[in-house]
């Protein structure tokens, strides 16, 4: 019976020392103070990069205002939030990665496997820690067979892919802290 008091008096005080805690962790890997920091704002990032589809920086802005809705319990408001996100999308460039010979002498070599990098420069500012404000470029790429797909036939699906990797990459490098 003792043993079982002190199992019991052992599980109390963990419980009670976690949740005096004032960081609140939770399943996505955040590590904010809810009771500091309750608003984000993300401006309309720009596309600097002088390629991409036409709406892709509405695009990119939109799918890191869901992601953090998605993932903390922050309100996103217009501007002025607690945290505040801004840059440019600073690359788009698409570079042969294996070449494949055509067989024929008279006729170049193709591009077996083509690569779409992009680049996103983020301005990350946390008006409740500035130690923790900063300025990162994120990138990632994806390739493709231009030998069974045009870009124009995979550039959606590509640029989606390749976001989805640079907002989780911005998610853990601000609020994340891994």
């Amino acid at each position: 019976m003792k043993l079982n008091k002190r199992i019991a008096l052992l599980f109390l005080g963990i419980f009670l020392g976690i949740s005096g805690c004032s960081v609140k962790y939770s399943f996505t890997g955040t590590n904010i103070n809810y009771e500091i920091v309750k608003t984000f704002s993300v401006e309309n990032f720009f596309n600097d990069s002088g390629g991409g589809p036409a709406n892709m920086e509405q695009r990119f802005t939109e799918a890191l205002k869901e992601y953090y809705q998605r993932n903390t319990q922050l309100e996103l408001v217009r501007t002025n939030g607690d945290l505040q996100f801004s840059g440019a999308i600073s690359r788009y460039t698409l570079s042969p990665q294996a070449v494949v010979s055509s067989g024929d002498p008279n006729l170049p070599d193709r591009a077996g496997q083509m690569r779409l990098t992009i680049s996103v420069d983020v301005e990350y500012v946390n008006l409740t820690n500035e130690e923790e404000n900063k300025k990162q470029t994120f990138s990632f790429f994806k390739d493709y067979d231009p030998r069974t797909v045009t870009l124009l036939d995979v550039e959606n699906q590509l640029v989606e892919e390749i976001f989805d990797t640079i907002i989780q990459d911005i998610f853990t490098a601000t609020v994340a802290n891994w």
